[in-house]
């Protein structure tokens, strides 16, 4: 009945267009308005498919949201994801941390497409909960061995000529629960405390030639407005460098719970020195040795001591499909997906295995390959349904290639939480399962 419903609308559409077309000008407007209803009359019933279920609207059949307007803009003024993708979110792991306050969200990596993470899934990192800040009452102090100690508003700062720059950030504890042999049975959670986003704002050097630098300037203490008064020290020539004082991302203003508003970046460097709510900014000629640069973010070696300052997030890479939470259904072909990014520049190369590393095969890097960015990588790959493990390894533009677990173990122990960079296997199952492994 379907088909010859829909076959009868189709004949007295393609009459009324043929009618309408023979008609002096003033009268078409009424004749396909009369015609139209008389066509929609045609197709009306219950909307069901050829096939014969009340779901199925593939092709030929008319699907029902082709036959009806769709909602008005002015229902949401603020865009928002389809429906359909309210399972594309952060995630976390509540027993990670003692309270939300001092907590970590995961990007969802195996739903992100391009290098570009949305605003909402970007990896939140807080250590004494979200501020509320009022841009009206914030201010930017850069006191201490300066000429000129200044206090910025936000109006200030934004008469600057502003820079726009797309930077992978990453906490350095993301994949650190794999050290000592830890496994998480998800690619959010192994890996997805990781972003890439256009940022823009000004550049630090420009702020400081404001207020120009004294003799023996050689460190920069970074502090946060938040409750734990957040604070780093950051070496001068990487200041002058490529550090960026934020306030917009990926085309808006900070979230919140990203800094707003406003925030340091230190491209390439672990997160946790891009400060977060940034308030002050005291130039000195030594290393401060902060909490979170002495208890945290150091990395304890085998032998009792541990590495300080290790800022630079080395040449890391992993498969996002297939994953966990995006196994194979059959068996063919399928285009392998990953993702690069090293905090030493451009990614130069990605190899894949399929046999955990005994043979490597070149993968193709898609799309822009930009200095410390994500770069996404992909290879075809003929899958004949028996077992495989899947790992990626990419070396940067500065020759530096990513160590496997054994070697990164051999050189740095099993203690530490931090820049776990190792090359990451999954298992495929003949079912088309795929899990997290660890091969030595």
């Amino acid at each position: 009945m379907s088909k010859l419903r829909r076959r009868g609308a189709a004949g007295l559409l393609d009459m009324v267009a043929d009618r309408a077309s023979r008609l002096p000008q003033h009268e078409r407007r009424d004749f396909l308005k009369r015609g139209l209803a008389l066509a929609g009359a045609a197709v009306a019933g219950p909307a069901i498919g050829a096939n014969g279920s009340e779901s199925d609207y593939l092709p030929p059949d008319v699907p029902p949201w082709t036959r009806s307007l769709g909602r008005g803009v002015v229902t949401r003024p603020y865009g928002s994801p389809s429906d359909f993708e309210a399972n594309v979110i952060r995630r976390t792991v509540p027993w990670l941390t003692a309270s939300n306050i001092s907590s970590i969200s995961f990007t969802p990596l195996p739903e992100l497409q391009g290098i570009i993470t949305p605003n909402g899934l970007v990896f939140e990192r807080y250590h004494a909960g979200v501020p509320e800040i009022s841009p009206d009452q914030h201010r930017l102090m850069i006191h201490g061995l300066v000429e000129r100690p200044i206090v910025f508003t936000m109006d200030d700062l934004m008469r600057f000529p502003s820079v726009s720059v797309i930077r992978f950030i990453e906490c350095p504890a993301n994949g650190g629960m794999e050290w000592r042999g830890a496994q998480m049975e998800a690619l959010q959670f192994t890996h997805g405390m990781l972003s890439c986003c256009e940022w823009t704002g000004v550049p630090l050097s420009v702020l400081l030639e404001e207020v120009g630098l004294k003799k023996g300037a050689a460190w920069i203490l970074a502090e946060g407005a938040d409750g734990s008064a957040m604070t780093r020290s950051i070496p001068l020539e990487k200041a002058l460098d490529d550090t960026l004082v934020v306030y917009a991302q990926n085309g808006e203003r900070l979230r919140p719970e990203q800094g707003y508003p406003l925030r340091l970046l230190n491209p390439g460097w672990e997160g946790n020195t891009s400060v977060k709510w940034l308030r002050r900014l005291e130039v000195g000629d030594q290393p401060w040795y902060q909490r979170e640069e002495t208890s945290k973010y150091t990395d304890l070696m085998e032998d009792g001591r541990a590495r300080k300052f290790t800022f630079v997030q080395e040449t890391n890479s992993v498969i996002t499909f297939p994953c966990p939470e995006k196994p194979v259904t059959a068996k063919g072909r399928y285009e392998v997906e990953g993702l690069a990014w090293s905090g030493r520049g451009r990614i130069r190369r990605v190899d894949v295995s399929f046999d955990g590393g005994v043979n490597w095969q070149q993968a193709r890097l898609k799309g822009l390959v930009l200095p410390k960015a994500l770069t996404r990588f992909s290879y075809m790959w003929d899958w004949d349904g028996g077992p495989a493990l899947l790992q990626s390894r990419a070396i940067d533009e500065t020759g530096y290639v990513q160590p496997t677990l054994t070697q990164l173990r051999d050189q740095r122990g099993v203690e530490s939480i931090y820049h776990k960079n190792a090359i990451h296997t999954w298992r495929v199952a003949e079912s088309g399962e795929v899990t997290n492994v660890q091969i030595d």
